[in-house]
């Protein structure tokens, strides 16, 4: 989804600040325009991590252009993908075979995770690399 997110321009020797309006006190930086994009994503997926809130509709740009606590720096609208944002955990129930659930449990330890982490984990990047 398309929100308006306000740069604050950096120099050779600051990097530029971001701030996202919709989502009161995320900020991040970044060193180029290139990285603005990754920034802005890493900034709402931290933004929202666990936390029992909804995610707000994005407000029009032109409703914020106008408005003076954003001056002297640059609009973009970023795509943020809201897929990658959890804002609220859920138990549930699933049935694995237990030699999977084995291996899970021993990938997953070897790798700092929990196994919930993995499992999302997992599912995610199945479902980003199959869509269709």
């Amino acid at each position: 989804m398309l929100y308006p997110v306000y740069v604050h321009l950096g120099d050779e020797t600051h990097s530029h600040g971001i701030t996202i309006p919709d989502f009161p006190g995320c900020f991040s930086a970044a060193d180029s325009w290139e990285e603005l994009p990754g920034m802005i994503q890493e900034a709402a997926e931290v933004y929202f991590d666990g936390e029992n809130i909804e995610i707000p509709d994005p407000t029009p740009i032109e409703q914020l252009a106008h408005d003076p606590a954003y001056e002297g720096g640059a609009w973009m609208l970023v795509d943020i993908d809201l897929s990658k944002i959890s804002t609220r955990v859920r138990r549930i129930n699933i049935t694995l075979p237990e030699n999977l659930l084995k291996t899970i449990d021993r990938f997953a330890g070897s790798h700092h995770m929990s196994r919930s982490a993995l499992l999302a984990r997992a599912a995610g990047k199945y479902i980003a690399e199959n869509r269709s």
